[in-house]
Protein backbone atom coordinates (compact mmCIF):
# COMPACT_ATOMS: atom_id res chain seq x y z
CA UNK A 1 0.00 0.00 0.00
CA UNK A 2 2.69 2.41 0.28
CA UNK A 3 2.41 5.73 1.37
CA UNK A 4 -0.99 7.63 1.49
CA UNK A 5 -1.52 10.98 3.32
CA UNK A 6 -4.92 11.88 4.60
CA UNK A 7 -5.15 15.60 3.77
CA UNK A 8 -7.74 18.78 5.62
CA UNK A 9 -9.53 16.50 8.06
CA UNK A 10 -10.94 17.34 11.14
CA UNK A 11 -9.41 14.82 14.02
CA UNK A 12 -12.24 12.99 16.24
CA UNK A 13 -10.18 11.50 18.95
CA UNK A 14 -8.97 11.26 22.22
CA UNK A 15 -12.29 13.76 24.29
CA UNK A 16 -11.06 16.85 21.09
CA UNK A 17 -11.67 17.29 17.31
CA UNK A 18 -8.65 19.39 15.78
CA UNK A 19 -7.77 20.21 12.05
CA UNK A 20 -4.93 17.92 10.75
CA UNK A 21 -3.68 15.81 8.48
CA UNK A 22 -2.59 12.05 8.97
CA UNK A 23 0.29 10.04 6.96
CA UNK A 24 0.08 6.32 6.89
CA UNK A 25 2.67 3.85 5.45
CA UNK A 26 1.21 0.35 4.87
CA UNK A 27 -0.77 -0.42 7.64
CA UNK A 28 0.34 2.05 9.94
CA UNK A 29 -0.08 5.56 11.05
CA UNK A 30 3.42 7.33 11.03
CA UNK A 31 2.54 10.78 11.66
CA UNK A 32 -0.21 12.96 12.75
CA UNK A 33 0.39 16.99 12.17
CA UNK A 34 -0.95 19.86 10.57
CA UNK A 35 0.66 20.33 6.76
CA UNK A 36 1.97 17.62 6.01
CA UNK A 37 3.49 16.94 2.91
CA UNK A 38 5.44 14.02 0.93
CA UNK A 39 6.06 13.59 -2.54
CA UNK A 40 6.07 9.66 -2.49
CA UNK A 41 2.13 9.41 -0.98
CA UNK A 42 -1.03 9.32 -2.46
CA UNK A 43 -3.31 12.08 -1.21
CA UNK A 44 -6.67 11.86 -0.49
CA UNK A 45 -8.25 15.26 0.32
CA UNK A 46 -11.19 15.10 2.38
CA UNK A 47 -12.27 18.70 2.17
CA UNK A 48 -12.66 18.95 5.90
CA UNK A 49 -14.86 16.20 6.51
CA UNK A 50 -14.15 14.08 10.19
CA UNK A 51 -11.85 11.48 10.36
CA UNK A 52 -12.64 8.93 13.23
CA UNK A 53 -10.49 6.13 14.69
CA UNK A 54 -12.48 2.59 13.09
CA UNK A 55 -15.65 1.31 14.79
CA UNK A 56 -14.56 -1.86 17.23
CA UNK A 57 -17.40 -3.52 17.97
CA UNK A 58 -17.88 -5.97 20.12
CA UNK A 59 -20.79 -8.02 19.61
CA UNK A 60 -21.71 -9.41 16.28
CA UNK A 61 -23.39 -12.75 14.86
CA UNK A 62 -22.01 -13.06 11.27
CA UNK A 63 -23.77 -16.38 11.35
CA UNK A 64 -21.15 -18.30 10.14
CA UNK A 65 -20.69 -21.34 9.93
CA UNK A 66 -23.83 -23.06 9.71
CA UNK A 67 -26.17 -20.27 9.63
CA UNK A 68 -24.70 -18.74 5.97
CA UNK A 69 -28.29 -18.58 4.64
CA UNK A 70 -28.94 -15.55 6.97
CA UNK A 71 -24.88 -14.29 6.46
CA UNK A 72 -22.04 -14.81 6.49
CA UNK A 73 -18.56 -13.68 7.78
CA UNK A 74 -17.87 -11.92 4.31
CA UNK A 75 -20.91 -10.57 3.70
CA UNK A 76 -21.52 -9.27 7.22
CA UNK A 77 -17.97 -7.43 7.36
CA UNK A 78 -18.17 -5.85 4.06
CA UNK A 79 -21.54 -4.23 5.36
CA UNK A 80 -19.54 -3.33 8.72
CA UNK A 81 -17.06 -1.81 6.50
CA UNK A 82 -19.60 0.23 4.63
CA UNK A 83 -20.91 1.70 8.36
CA UNK A 84 -17.12 2.34 9.80
CA UNK A 85 -16.88 -0.64 11.88
CA UNK A 86 -13.02 -2.01 10.84
CA UNK A 87 -12.73 -4.32 13.83
CA UNK A 88 -15.64 -6.69 15.10
CA UNK A 89 -15.68 -9.44 18.06
CA UNK A 90 -18.44 -12.73 16.82
CA UNK A 91 -20.20 -14.76 19.03
CA UNK A 92 -20.00 -18.22 19.61
CA UNK A 93 -23.75 -19.13 18.68
CA UNK A 94 -22.95 -20.83 15.30
CA UNK A 95 -23.27 -24.29 14.39
CA UNK A 96 -21.34 -26.24 15.61
CA UNK A 97 -20.72 -23.73 18.35
CA UNK A 98 -17.64 -22.22 19.46
CA UNK A 99 -17.22 -24.35 22.43
CA UNK A 100 -14.15 -25.99 21.52
CA UNK A 101 -10.48 -24.30 21.32
CA UNK A 102 -10.59 -26.47 18.21
CA UNK A 103 -14.02 -24.77 16.85
CA UNK A 104 -12.42 -21.92 18.00
CA UNK A 105 -9.44 -21.68 15.94
CA UNK A 106 -11.42 -23.13 12.99
CA UNK A 107 -13.29 -19.67 12.88
CA UNK A 108 -9.76 -17.89 12.92
CA UNK A 109 -9.20 -19.54 9.94
CA UNK A 110 -12.20 -18.91 8.21
CA UNK A 111 -12.25 -15.62 8.80
CA UNK A 112 -8.01 -15.50 7.85
CA UNK A 113 -10.05 -16.09 4.16
CA UNK A 114 -13.00 -14.19 4.08
CA UNK A 115 -13.02 -10.96 6.44
CA UNK A 116 -12.99 -7.75 5.14
CA UNK A 117 -12.73 -5.95 9.10
CA UNK A 118 -10.73 -7.10 11.25
CA UNK A 119 -11.91 -9.75 13.69
CA UNK A 120 -11.98 -12.24 16.95
CA UNK A 121 -14.11 -14.15 18.48
CA UNK A 122 -15.80 -15.12 22.19
CA UNK A 123 -14.90 -18.50 23.43
CA UNK A 124 -18.62 -19.76 24.30
CA UNK A 125 -18.86 -21.06 27.92
CA UNK A 126 -21.52 -23.98 28.69
CA UNK A 127 -22.45 -26.30 31.48
CA UNK A 128 -20.32 -29.22 31.04
CA UNK A 129 -16.58 -27.16 28.89
CA UNK A 130 -15.07 -25.57 31.69
CA UNK A 131 -12.12 -28.01 31.54
CA UNK A 132 -11.80 -26.89 27.96
CA UNK A 133 -12.09 -23.21 28.55
CA UNK A 134 -9.25 -23.73 31.48
CA UNK A 135 -7.10 -24.44 29.10
CA UNK A 136 -8.38 -21.51 26.57
CA UNK A 137 -4.85 -18.62 26.52
CA UNK A 138 -5.80 -15.17 27.89
CA UNK A 139 -4.37 -14.00 24.90
CA UNK A 140 -6.13 -15.75 22.25
CA UNK A 141 -9.58 -14.26 21.50
CA UNK A 142 -11.62 -11.66 22.75
CA UNK A 143 -12.74 -13.66 26.01
CA UNK A 144 -15.64 -15.77 26.97
CA UNK A 145 -19.56 -15.56 26.89
CA UNK A 146 -22.32 -17.06 28.63
CA UNK A 147 -26.04 -17.03 27.77
CA UNK A 148 -27.53 -16.80 30.87
CA UNK A 149 -30.81 -16.16 29.08
CA UNK A 150 -31.29 -18.40 26.19
CA UNK A 151 -31.15 -16.68 22.19
CA UNK A 152 -30.25 -18.02 19.09
CA UNK A 153 -28.17 -21.44 19.36
CA UNK A 154 -29.95 -22.37 22.60
CA UNK A 155 -26.43 -22.07 25.01
CA UNK A 156 -28.04 -21.62 28.05
CA UNK A 157 -25.87 -21.77 30.82
CA UNK A 158 -27.91 -22.24 34.05
CA UNK A 159 -25.63 -24.28 36.87
CA UNK A 160 -25.25 -21.75 39.28
CA UNK A 161 -22.37 -23.86 40.41
CA UNK A 162 -20.90 -24.04 36.95
CA UNK A 163 -20.95 -20.37 36.70
CA UNK A 164 -19.05 -20.03 39.62
CA UNK A 165 -16.55 -21.83 38.55
CA UNK A 166 -16.27 -19.71 35.36
CA UNK A 167 -15.90 -16.65 36.72
CA UNK A 168 -13.51 -18.29 39.24
CA UNK A 169 -11.18 -20.03 36.16
CA UNK A 170 -10.49 -17.36 33.69
CA UNK A 171 -8.63 -13.98 33.84
CA UNK A 172 -10.33 -12.73 30.49
CA UNK A 173 -13.26 -10.23 30.21
CA UNK A 174 -16.58 -12.69 30.82
CA UNK A 175 -19.29 -10.94 28.35
CA UNK A 176 -23.06 -12.27 29.55
CA UNK A 177 -26.38 -12.05 27.99
CA UNK A 178 -28.35 -11.49 31.07
CA UNK A 179 -32.11 -12.78 31.26
CA UNK A 180 -33.72 -14.77 34.11
CA UNK A 181 -34.89 -17.90 32.15
CA UNK A 182 -37.57 -18.96 34.77
CA UNK A 183 -39.10 -15.67 34.67
CA UNK A 184 -38.88 -15.84 30.64
CA UNK A 185 -40.93 -19.22 30.67
CA UNK A 186 -43.94 -18.38 33.25
CA UNK A 187 -44.59 -15.11 31.19
CA UNK A 188 -44.21 -16.72 28.17
CA UNK A 189 -46.59 -19.42 29.33
CA UNK A 190 -49.45 -16.69 30.73
CA UNK A 191 -49.40 -15.13 27.04
CA UNK A 192 -49.49 -18.58 24.95
CA UNK A 193 -52.30 -19.28 27.36
CA UNK A 194 -53.89 -16.38 26.36
CA UNK A 195 -53.44 -15.64 22.70
CA UNK A 196 -51.78 -19.27 21.58
CA UNK A 197 -48.71 -18.82 19.39
CA UNK A 198 -49.85 -15.72 18.01
CA UNK A 199 -48.76 -13.27 20.84
CA UNK A 200 -49.73 -9.92 19.78
CA UNK A 201 -45.80 -8.39 19.35
CA UNK A 202 -46.30 -5.79 21.93
CA UNK A 203 -46.22 -8.21 24.79
CA UNK A 204 -42.76 -9.16 24.01
CA UNK A 205 -41.39 -6.71 26.59
CA UNK A 206 -43.51 -7.85 29.25
CA UNK A 207 -42.13 -11.11 28.43
CA UNK A 208 -38.92 -10.80 28.33
CA UNK A 209 -39.45 -8.26 31.00
CA UNK A 210 -37.46 -5.61 33.04
CA UNK A 211 -37.73 -7.94 36.21
CA UNK A 212 -36.20 -10.93 33.99
CA UNK A 213 -32.91 -8.78 32.71
CA UNK A 214 -32.57 -7.32 36.55
CA UNK A 215 -32.64 -10.59 38.49
CA UNK A 216 -30.09 -11.84 35.88
CA UNK A 217 -27.74 -8.90 35.85
CA UNK A 218 -27.88 -8.49 39.40
CA UNK A 219 -26.90 -11.55 39.91
CA UNK A 220 -24.25 -11.55 37.82
CA UNK A 221 -22.40 -8.84 39.16
CA UNK A 222 -23.02 -9.85 42.79
CA UNK A 223 -20.95 -12.54 41.83
CA UNK A 224 -18.40 -11.07 39.66
CA UNK A 225 -17.74 -9.19 43.32
CA UNK A 226 -17.51 -11.97 44.93
CA UNK A 227 -15.17 -14.06 42.95
CA UNK A 228 -13.36 -10.53 41.52
CA UNK A 229 -14.08 -11.91 37.80
CA UNK A 230 -13.75 -9.62 34.76
CA UNK A 231 -17.71 -9.14 33.95
CA UNK A 232 -18.77 -6.88 30.58
CA UNK A 233 -22.80 -7.35 30.84
CA UNK A 234 -23.81 -6.86 26.85
CA UNK A 235 -26.92 -4.99 25.43
CA UNK A 236 -28.39 -3.61 28.57
CA UNK A 237 -32.23 -3.07 27.59
CA UNK A 238 -33.54 -1.57 31.35
CA UNK A 239 -33.12 1.80 33.35
CA UNK A 240 -33.31 -0.30 36.01
CA UNK A 241 -30.02 -2.36 35.40
CA UNK A 242 -28.17 0.78 35.11
CA UNK A 243 -28.09 1.89 38.89
CA UNK A 244 -25.80 -1.45 39.04
CA UNK A 245 -23.09 0.06 37.43
CA UNK A 246 -20.29 2.82 38.45
CA UNK A 247 -18.71 5.79 36.89
CA UNK A 248 -16.63 7.17 39.59
CA UNK A 249 -13.39 5.37 38.84
CA UNK A 250 -11.97 5.25 34.98
CA UNK A 251 -12.69 2.53 32.96
CA UNK A 252 -8.97 0.63 33.03
CA UNK A 253 -10.04 0.31 36.93
CA UNK A 254 -13.18 -1.07 36.31
CA UNK A 255 -13.72 -4.63 36.89
CA UNK A 256 -17.19 -4.37 36.06
CA UNK A 257 -18.49 -2.81 32.55
CA UNK A 258 -21.71 -2.76 30.32
CA UNK A 259 -22.63 -1.64 26.78
CA UNK A 260 -25.69 -0.66 25.35
CA UNK A 261 -26.71 -1.47 21.94
CA UNK A 262 -28.15 1.12 19.17
CA UNK A 263 -31.85 -0.72 19.07
CA UNK A 264 -32.29 0.10 22.87
CA UNK A 265 -30.96 3.72 22.11
CA UNK A 266 -33.08 3.94 19.14
CA UNK A 267 -36.43 2.23 19.13
CA UNK A 268 -38.86 1.71 22.30
CA UNK A 269 -42.29 -0.15 22.96
CA UNK A 270 -44.30 2.22 20.58
CA UNK A 271 -42.40 1.19 17.33
CA UNK A 272 -43.40 -2.17 17.59
CA UNK A 273 -46.62 -0.88 16.07
CA UNK A 274 -45.19 -0.01 12.82
CA UNK A 275 -42.08 -2.10 12.94
CA UNK A 276 -43.17 -5.90 14.32
CA UNK A 277 -41.15 -8.63 14.32
CA UNK A 278 -38.11 -6.47 12.78
CA UNK A 279 -37.27 -5.05 16.02
CA UNK A 280 -37.73 -8.43 18.03
CA UNK A 281 -34.50 -8.64 19.89
CA UNK A 282 -33.34 -10.33 23.05
CA UNK A 283 -33.27 -8.54 25.44
CA UNK A 284 -36.74 -6.63 24.23
CA UNK A 285 -37.02 -2.74 23.38
CA UNK A 286 -39.03 -1.67 26.43
CA UNK A 287 -40.40 1.84 27.00
CA UNK A 288 -39.43 5.07 26.10
CA UNK A 289 -38.40 5.47 29.74
CA UNK A 290 -36.33 3.04 29.86
CA UNK A 291 -34.67 4.14 26.44
CA UNK A 292 -34.22 7.81 28.27
CA UNK A 293 -32.50 6.47 31.64
CA UNK A 294 -30.17 4.32 29.06
CA UNK A 295 -29.24 7.41 27.21
CA UNK A 296 -28.50 8.99 31.03
CA UNK A 297 -26.44 5.95 32.21
CA UNK A 298 -24.25 6.41 28.55
CA UNK A 299 -23.82 10.23 28.86
CA UNK A 300 -22.45 10.06 32.61
CA UNK A 301 -20.38 6.73 32.25
CA UNK A 302 -21.84 4.17 33.90
CA UNK A 303 -22.52 2.35 30.47
CA UNK A 304 -19.13 2.18 28.82
CA UNK A 305 -19.52 1.06 25.54
CA UNK A 306 -21.92 1.30 22.36
CA UNK A 307 -22.32 -2.16 20.01
CA UNK A 308 -24.61 -3.27 17.72
CA UNK A 309 -25.57 -7.15 18.75
CA UNK A 310 -25.83 -7.51 14.71
CA UNK A 311 -28.02 -10.60 14.41
CA UNK A 312 -29.13 -11.00 10.48
CA UNK A 313 -32.20 -13.46 9.63
CA UNK A 314 -34.28 -13.25 6.46
CA UNK A 315 -37.09 -11.46 6.22
CA UNK A 316 -38.93 -14.46 5.44
CA UNK A 317 -37.61 -15.65 8.83
CA UNK A 318 -39.18 -12.70 10.91
CA UNK A 319 -42.46 -12.72 9.05
CA UNK A 320 -43.91 -15.68 11.40
CA UNK A 321 -46.17 -15.79 14.67
CA UNK A 322 -43.87 -14.39 17.65
CA UNK A 323 -43.26 -17.41 18.63
CA UNK A 324 -41.84 -18.74 15.76
CA UNK A 325 -40.35 -14.69 14.44
CA UNK A 326 -36.51 -15.58 15.58
CA UNK A 327 -34.89 -12.33 17.54
CA UNK A 328 -32.37 -10.31 16.34
CA UNK A 329 -31.26 -7.79 13.06
CA UNK A 330 -29.07 -6.29 11.09
CA UNK A 331 -27.13 -2.90 12.23
CA UNK A 332 -23.39 -2.63 11.68
CA UNK A 333 -24.00 -0.79 8.50
CA UNK A 334 -26.15 1.63 10.04
CA UNK A 335 -24.64 1.80 13.54
CA UNK A 336 -22.56 4.81 13.46
CA UNK A 337 -24.69 6.99 10.68
CA UNK A 338 -27.85 6.28 13.77
CA UNK A 339 -25.40 8.12 16.07
CA UNK A 340 -24.15 10.55 14.20
CA UNK A 341 -27.96 11.68 13.40
CA UNK A 342 -28.14 11.73 17.38
CA UNK A 343 -25.40 13.83 17.60
CA UNK A 344 -27.25 15.91 15.19
CA UNK A 345 -30.11 16.60 17.22
CA UNK A 346 -27.94 17.73 20.25
CA UNK A 347 -27.88 14.23 22.47
CA UNK A 348 -24.05 13.32 22.10
CA UNK A 349 -20.91 14.52 21.07
CA UNK A 350 -19.05 13.50 18.42
CA UNK A 351 -16.03 13.09 20.92
CA UNK A 352 -18.52 11.00 23.01
CA UNK A 353 -19.59 8.91 19.81
CA UNK A 354 -16.11 8.07 19.61
CA UNK A 355 -15.01 7.19 22.98
CA UNK A 356 -18.23 4.82 23.25
CA UNK A 357 -17.56 3.11 20.06
CA UNK A 358 -13.64 3.23 19.77
CA UNK A 359 -11.20 4.16 22.56
CA UNK A 360 -13.47 2.49 24.94
CA UNK A 361 -13.90 -1.62 23.77
CA UNK A 362 -9.87 -1.31 23.22
CA UNK A 363 -9.30 -0.60 26.65
CA UNK A 364 -11.42 -2.60 27.64
CA UNK A 365 -10.80 -6.05 25.90
CA UNK A 366 -6.83 -4.39 25.98
CA UNK A 367 -6.80 -4.78 21.85
CA UNK A 368 -3.08 -4.05 21.15
CA UNK A 369 -2.60 -0.72 18.01
CA UNK A 370 -6.02 -0.24 17.82
CA UNK A 371 -9.05 2.11 18.66
CA UNK A 372 -7.26 5.49 18.30
CA UNK A 373 -5.41 7.64 16.14
CA UNK A 374 -2.39 7.43 17.04
CA UNK A 375 1.34 7.53 15.45
CA UNK A 376 2.24 3.74 15.28
CA UNK A 377 -1.36 2.64 15.48
CA UNK A 378 -2.82 0.27 13.18
CA UNK A 379 -4.66 2.76 10.21
CA UNK A 380 -8.24 1.74 11.15
CA UNK A 381 -9.81 5.02 10.10
CA UNK A 382 -13.40 6.39 9.15
CA UNK A 383 -14.43 9.45 7.26
CA UNK A 384 -17.55 10.65 7.92
CA UNK A 385 -19.24 13.62 5.78
CA UNK A 386 -22.04 15.49 8.56
CA UNK A 387 -24.13 17.01 6.01
CA UNK A 388 -24.45 14.47 3.34
CA UNK A 389 -27.92 13.08 3.90
CA UNK A 390 -29.03 9.38 2.37
CA UNK A 391 -31.97 7.44 2.44
CA UNK A 392 -31.45 3.48 3.41
CA UNK A 393 -33.24 1.74 0.50
CA UNK A 394 -32.88 -2.04 -0.75
CA UNK A 395 -30.56 -0.88 -3.27
CA UNK A 396 -27.85 0.48 -0.86
CA UNK A 397 -28.47 -2.07 1.86
CA UNK A 398 -25.43 -4.71 2.29
CA UNK A 399 -26.66 -7.04 4.49
CA UNK A 400 -26.91 -10.78 2.89
CA UNK A 401 -30.23 -10.67 4.41
CA UNK A 402 -31.15 -7.65 2.65
CA UNK A 403 -33.26 -5.21 4.62
CA UNK A 404 -32.99 -3.27 7.42
CA UNK A 405 -34.83 -1.98 10.83
CA UNK A 406 -33.90 1.47 9.38
CA UNK A 407 -35.40 1.03 5.74
CA UNK A 408 -36.94 4.46 4.33
CA UNK A 409 -35.17 6.27 7.28
CA UNK A 410 -33.14 9.61 5.67
CA UNK A 411 -30.13 9.57 7.66
CA UNK A 412 -28.31 13.13 7.69
CA UNK A 413 -24.92 11.83 7.84
CA UNK A 414 -22.87 9.78 5.07
CA UNK A 415 -18.97 7.51 5.63
CA UNK A 416 -17.20 8.59 2.61
CA UNK A 417 -14.02 6.40 3.12
CA UNK A 418 -12.95 2.92 5.39
CA UNK A 419 -9.54 2.33 5.65
CA UNK A 420 -8.66 -1.20 7.00
CA UNK A 421 -4.78 -1.35 8.47
CA UNK A 422 -4.24 1.56 6.03
CA UNK A 423 -6.33 0.14 2.75
CA UNK A 424 -9.19 1.72 1.61
CA UNK A 425 -11.60 -0.77 2.34
CA UNK A 426 -14.96 1.49 1.11
CA UNK A 427 -15.35 4.96 -0.90
CA UNK A 428 -18.42 6.64 -1.48
CA UNK A 429 -20.30 3.40 -1.88
CA UNK A 430 -17.77 0.98 -3.98
CA UNK A 431 -16.16 -1.85 -1.89
CA UNK A 432 -12.39 -2.91 -2.35
CA UNK A 433 -12.26 -6.71 -3.09
CA UNK A 434 -8.94 -6.76 -1.27
CA UNK A 435 -9.05 -8.34 2.11
CA UNK A 436 -6.22 -6.70 4.65
CA UNK A 437 -7.90 -7.53 7.65
CA UNK A 438 -6.14 -8.92 10.37
CA UNK A 439 -6.92 -11.21 13.49
CA UNK A 440 -6.66 -8.94 16.53
CA UNK A 441 -3.91 -9.28 18.98
CA UNK A 442 -4.35 -8.35 22.92
CA UNK A 443 -2.11 -6.63 25.99
CA UNK A 444 -2.61 -8.77 29.18
CA UNK A 445 -0.24 -9.21 30.94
Amino acid sequence: MGKQLLKNVKLVNENRIAESDVLLENDLIVKVDRDISDANAKVFDLKGNHLLPGIIDDQVHFREPGLTHKGDIASESRAAVAGGITTFMEQPNTNPQTTTIEKLEEKFQMASRSAFANYSFLFGGTNDNLEELKRLDKNACSGVKLFLGSSTGNMLVDDEAVIEQIFLNTEMVISVHCEDEGTIRRNLEHYRTEYGEDIPIQYHPLIRSEEACYLSSSKAVALAQKTGARLHVFHLSTGKETDLFRNDIPLIDKKITAEVCIHHLWFCDSDYDTKGTLIKWNPAVKKASDREQLWKALLDDRLDVIATDHAPHLRSEKDNVYTKAPSGGPLVQHALPAMLDVYHQGMISLEKIVEKMCHNPAILFQIEGRGYIREGYYADLVAVDLDDPWQVAPSNIAYKCGWSPFEDHIFKSKITHTFVNGHLAYEKGRFSQERHAKRLTFERD
